[in-house]
C-alpha cells in the first residue's frame, strides 16, 4: 500500500516530500541490504551497508561546529509540528519516511526530553503508527549536538519493521506498574503507556527515570510507540566495534559490512545491546 493512500495528512506529506526530496538529491538514503537475524530466542533486524555507502556524503568530515538544523534545508522540511519544533526528513536515512522533530532554537542533545519535545513527539504518535526515540548524548549514539527526536512508521503501508522486538516487550507489560524483561540483559524500565498526550508521556519518563534511579544527565536511549515506553541507560556509544542508537533497543541494527554481519551472527545482538548497556538493577518503585 502506497503511503499516499494513508488516512492520516502528516504519513502522507512525509511521503510527499520524500519523493521531492529524492528528485532534487537533497535526500541521500544510505544504500543498505537487510536481512532477519534470530538470536537467543529473539528477533532483529539487520541492516548491512553496501560497498557504495562508503563514500557517501554522510560518512564525510564536517567542518567544526556545523549544524545541520542552523539553518535548516527547506528541502526537507515536512511541516511544523509545532511553535518549538520542526518536522525535517532525515537527510541520510537507512529507513524509508524517516521524520526528525527538531527544536528551532538550538538545544544540546543531552538530558531529558521536556514537556516541549514530549508534545512533539505526542503529535507524531497520535498521526500514525510509528516508533518514537531519542539518543540522548554521544555515548547514546547522537550523531548531532541540536536536539532531535526522530519517528519511524510501523505502518504496513510504509513496510514497518522499525520494532522486532516489540513483541517481546509486549509481553513484559503488566497493567500500570514499571518492568523489566527478563529476555534483556541490561538496565532497562518499561511502562505501559495509557495515553499519548503530553502530560501522559512527561508521567510516564518521570516513573522510568525514578524506577531507575537515573541522574537526568545520564546518556540514555528512549523509545515510545502509541502502547509503551522504554528507558535505556547507556555506557559507551560502540561495543567491540558495533555503534547502537535507539533503535537497537527495538531490533533494529546497522552493521558496516558483510563481516560485521558475521562478527554479530556469530557474538549475537544481545553481547552488543548489553555492552552498550549497563548491567541490570532491580527496579525501585516508582509511586
Amino acid at each position: 500500500m502506497d503511503p499516499d493512500t494513508h488516512a492520516d495528512p502528516l504519513l502522507a506529506a512525509i511521503a510527499a516530500r520524500s519523493r521531492s526530496a529524492l528528485a532534487t538529491g537533497a535526500l541521500q538514503p544510505l544504500p543498505t541490504t537487510t536481512t532477519e537475524l534470530t538470536a537467543d530466542g529473539l528477533d532483529f533486524v539487520i541492516r548491512v551497508l553496501g560497498p557504495q555507502a562508503r563514500p557517501h556524503r554522510a560518512f564525510q568530515p564536517t567542518p567544526p561546529g556545523f549544524n545541520p538544523f542552523l539553518p535548516h534545508d527547506p528541502e526537507l522540511l515536512v511541516t511544523d509540528l509545532s511553535p518549538t519544533h520542526l518536522g525535517l526528513l532525515n537527510k541520510f536515512p537507512v529507513v524509508d519516511l524517516h521524520l526528525l522533530m527538531v527544536t528551532r532554537a538550538f538545544a544540546p542533545q543531552e538530558g531529558l526530553l521536556t514537556p516541549a519535545d514530549l508534545h512533539a513527539m505526542s503529535r507524531c504518535l497520535s498521526a500514525f503508527e510509528g516508533l518514537a526515540f531519542y539518543n540522548a548524548g554521544q555515548a547514546a549514539g547522537a550523531s548531532q549536538r541540536h536536539r532531535h527526536l526522530q519517528y519511524v512508521p510501523l505502518t504496513p503501508a510504509a513496510g514497518g519493521r522499525g520494532a522486532p522486538l516489540e513483541p517481546v516487550l509486549t509481553v513484559a507489560l503488566q497493567d500500570d506498574a514499571v518492568v523489566q524483561s527478563h529476555r534483556l540483559p541490561f538496565a532497562h524500565a518499561l511502562v505501559r503507556l495509557g495515553a499519548i498526550d503530553t502530560a501522559a508521556l512527561e508521567v510516564a519518563q518521570h516513573r522510568l527515570t525514578t524506577a531507575l534511579a537515573m541522574p537526568p544527565t545520564t546518556p540514555h536511549n528512549l523509545l515510545a510507540t502509541r502502547r509503551w515506553m522504554l528507558l535505556v541507560p547507556r555506557r559507551q556509544e560502540k561495543w567491540e566495534g558495533f555503534g547502537v542508537n535507539a533503535m537497537g533497543f527495538a531490533g533494529a541494527l546497522l552493521v558496516r559490512d558483510a563481516d560485521a554481519l558475521a562478527r554479530l551472527r556469530r557474538d549475537g545482538p544481545l553481547a552488543v545491546l548489553r555492552g552498550v548497556g549497563l548491567p541490570r538493577q532491580p527496579l525501585l518503585p516508582d509511586r
